[in-house]
């Protein structure tokens, strides 16, 4: 259920996949009232949020969640919060409803109960959520290998979010712990993107099309399954 939307130039993608959010988030709130947006951070969609800011929605029927977030505070240079703050939730966006996974616990795992609970109050299935990928094969905080990835990827599962807390490395930094939704809770969308940029990438979703152990690279998770169409949008 995996199908390719290769541009030209990233101007292009990102046009295109804002029109896509644009007609899903209309159509959630004339259908039900109100939509939601499942948002990751990174620089690869900044340009996406800047654009939808602008663009004629019903914001307040809006809500704009995060799929992922490290465990600092909304003070902290790497929030996703802050992020989708900063480049999303301003100009005509500003009066969109944003629901946050750090609280005030201490670590992920005690903010667990509380994260979930607001979760569960959002309208589902998802109408749009946003995925990246690292160059590790992670996906959202679904990281290789990480503690708490088997029950986050776990399918029969109910729970929403999960507590995660990745191995050190170059590549997810000196935040290792998470909180992040599970594959049970990316799958409660009507459709995930994926959104890349880049050689290095398309070369990482290839090794990962190629491949079947999700503990090595997670991402293998949402390719593999076959209830949630998703879409990879990749520009060079």
């Amino acid at each position: 259920m995996v199908s390719e939307r290769l541009f030209d130039s990233r101007a292009e993608m990102i046009a295109a996949l804002q029109a896509e959010c644009e007609t899903a988030l209309r159509d959630a709130i004339e259908d039900r009232g109100e939509a939601t947006f499942m948002v990751s951070g990174g620089s690869t969609p900044e340009p996406l949020y800047k654009a939808l800011s602008n663009s004629d929605l019903d914001w307040e029927s809006v809500y704009v969640a995060l799929v992922d977030e490290r465990w600092v505070d909304f003070a902290h240079d790497k929030s996703n919060e802050a992020f989708t703050v900063k480049h999303l939730i301003q100009n005509k966006a500003a009066v969109a409803n944003l629901v946050g996974m750090k609280n005030s616990a201490e670590t992920a795992a005690e903010g667990l109960d509380d994260c979930e609970s607001a979760y569960q109050q959002l309208a589902q299935p998802f109408d749009v959520t946003i995925l990246g990928m690292g160059s590790d094969g992670h996906t959202a905080s679904l990281f290789p290998h990480a503690q708490g990835l088997d029950e986050a990827l776990n399918l029969e599962s109910e729970q929403l979010c999960a507590a995660i807390i990745a191995k050190q490395s170059e590549v997810t930094g000196a935040i290792t712990e998470r909180m992040t939704l599970t594959l049970a809770g990316l799958l409660r969308s009507k459709t995930l993107v994926l959104l890349l940029t880049g050689d290095e990438k398309l070369a990482v979703l290839r090794a990962a099309q190629a491949g079947t152990d999700i503990k090595e690279m997670p991402i293998r998770a949402v390719l593999q399954q076959q209830k949630v169409p998703v879409v990879v949008y990749w520009a060079p």
